[in-house]
């Protein structure tokens, strides 16, 4: 259902990635793991289609996303890390105007603006300004917008990043009821969010895929997760030298 073939985004001399290739199936939540800068958002972003690669493919749910795109775009909801909201307009407009550019409308859209604020918990703030809601709340807007087409497939870029404990908690639980029925890739460097969300890691530092299995995988011959985050990293994170692009 998501599947990177040997992806390489070179800007000038400098490899945000270099040959990232890897496969998440039908049904499988799979953690994308790494230190800040390893090239995590770069690979996110060439899967959803908004960066071209230099080398490589992605396609999602066997569709290639700079080929066919729309088609591509059909099965997959993307919520990118601090995802753009319009602030002065409310959830329900908000989440009334996706559906429409979505291509639905009528009773369909009626059925699925009901759904989305029913699982993202909305009610309470449905037509309150989004600039005027939590940080919790507008995640939880995101989350809604990208469920509302009903995709297959979901990629979360940092999805809890800067929740506080009860709404991270909110979120994770989310995510594992979603993993039931839709093949889910998370970006993380958050190794709690790994041992409660994911049955997989796929762990990339300095641009390249380092290791690609469980997170008992991961940790064996370790006394814990961080220590093997750790060693795969050789302790350090990836250093952004002066020509490097933020957010690679």
């Amino acid at each position: 259902m998501i599947e990177a073939a040997g992806l390489s985004k070179f800007y000038g001399d400098f490899a945000a990635i270099r040959d990232v290739s890897f496969s998440v199936p039908q049904g499988q939540v799979a953690a994308f793991l790494g230190p800040n800068g390893a090239g995590k958002s770069t690979t996110m972003k060439i899967l959803t289609g908004f960066l071209a690669p230099s080398a490589g493919a992605a396609r999602i749910a066997g569709l290639d996303v700079h080929s066919n795109r729309i088609a591509a775009a059909e099965r997959l909801g993307y919520l990118p890390e601090n995802g753009p909201l319009y602030p002065d307009m409310t959830p329900l407009a908000l989440l009334k105007f996706f559906g429409r550019a979505r291509g639905l409308a009528g009773v369909r859209l009626k059925q699925r603006l009901e759904a989305v604020i029913a699982r993202c918990a909305l009610g309470a703030v449905i037509e309150k300004p989004i600039q005027k809601l939590s940080k919790g709340y507008r995640q939880r807007v995101g989350m809604a917008q990208v469920l509302l087409h009903e995709p297959d497939v979901l990629i979360m870029d940092e999805p809890t990043s800067g929740l506080d404990p009860n709404q991270t908690r909110e979120v994770r639980q989310t995510i594992r009821e979603l993993g039931r029925s839709k093949t889910i890739l998370l970006s993380t460097h958050i190794l709690q969010e790994v041992e409660a969300m994911a049955s997989r890691v796929i762990f990339i530092h300095r641009g390249r895929v380092v290791f690609d299995g469980t997170p008992a995988e991961m940790q064996a011959g370790y006394a814990s997760l961080d220590d093997a985050f750790q060693s795969l990293t050789g302790s350090t994170s990836r250093e952004e030298g002066p020509c490097a692009p933020a957010n690679a």
